[in-house]
């Protein structure tokens, strides 16, 4: 079972139960996959089991390569900085461990079809008169400090409009960034459509996607003549599990290549310069394995492993280290 490299799913965790049970059938999904490998995950925070103790259940087991898969959609601070920096101190902790990390889901094909599946489920609520070029689509992503990440949501919401056929489309986030889903929601009011549909380009679900939804249902109530439908977010849609594993073919074979063109640690982002050369280290020991809503108190017992997310490297952005970076922002989802 050890021939081949471990796979290990790494996720930004959550407090919401529900999130966390969707993301660990994307292991489930790979071991009937790749049922002669190992396959295991671990959270960077909010959640258990931490990265830490996926690694030694791997190691425990046999494996000596392990690739490491970013279970975000997008590159942005977590996966560039928080999760390579626990990867790097693990594979110096663990001797003879060698850990492999990929790239963000990102922008291809395979998504753009699965969101336009979940878009086009909800579409049937409109009934047999509905018409895309008189609704609007609200694409929602969860916002980043990464002006790169969040513009990659906006190209999302542009090929959906454009492919689809909506009469307009706009984006919306849950934090960090602007505009806001309300803000969002107040501007394309002003555009007269009586349709609107609520897409989150997210992966599993969590406060920010029951926010999400309560948004959408006060932007209902305050404006009755309009009709507002609530997609679902991509969860694990065939075609996102079909894209994990190609991403988990890019680690193999030498290509998990990030965003370098556009990283706001590389080269100078207009309103981020400052970010430039930034050292890659981590920035969520407080809540690492803290525990989800289930628990009973978070007095933050830390799992097996919380001592050693605190070795910091320093190593720097230079887009050549083999453990890359990539991911999404720092809502607290």
């Amino acid at each position: 079972m050890t021939d081949k490299p471990a796979i290990l799913f790494v996720g930004h965790g959550s407090r919401d139960v529900d999130a966390v049970q969707e993301f660990t059938r994307l292991t489930e999904h790979f071991r009937a996959r790749y049922p002669d490998r190992l396959c295991d995950y671990g959270f960077l925070e909010f959640a258990s089991p931490v990265i830490y103790d996926g690694v030694k259940k791997l190691v425990d087991q046999g494996a000596t390569t392990i690739s490491a898969i970013p279970g975000m959609l997008m590159a942005a601070g977590h996966a560039k900085n928080d999760i390579p920096s626990e990867l790097n101190a693990l594979q110096a902790e663990f001797e003879g461990v060698t850990i492999n990390y990929g790239a963000e889901l990102g922008v291809n094909a395979n998504m753009l079809q699965a969101a336009r599946d979940r878009i086009e489920d909800a579409e049937a609520e409109f009934g047999e008169d509905y018409r895309r070029e008189d609704t609007l689509l609200m694409v929602v992503g969860r916002g980043a400090s990464d002006p790169d990440a969040n513009s990659n949501i906006s190209k999302i919401t542009r090929m959906l409009e454009e492919g689809m056929g909506f009469g307009w489309a706009t984006t919306g986030y849950s934090g960090v960034t602007t505009p806001l889903l309300p803000e969002a929601f107040d501007k394309a009011h002003r555009l007269g459509y009586k349709q609107v549909i609520v897409f989150p380009y997210f992966l599993f679900t969590g406060r920010l996607i029951k926010k999400i939804y309560a948004w959408a249902d006060e932007y209902q109530g305050a404006h009755p003549d309009v009709r507002v439908v609530k997609a679902g977010y991509l969860n694990d849609h065939p075609l996102v599990i079909e894209t994990f594993a190609d991403r988990l073919n890019d680690i193999e074979n030498g290509t998990p290549n990030m965003n370098c063109q556009l990283c706001q640690y590389r080269v100078q982002i207009v309103g981020n310069e400052h970010k430039v050369g930034a050292p890659q280290e981590g920035h969520h020991h407080h809540v690492r394995g803290a525990g989800t809503d289930a628990d009973h108190h978070h007095d933050h017992h830390h799992g097996h492993g919380h001592h050693h997310a605190h070795h910091s490297h320093g190593h720097h952005h230079d887009h050549g280290h083999p453990h890359h970076h990539d991911t999404i922002a720092s809502d607290k989802s």
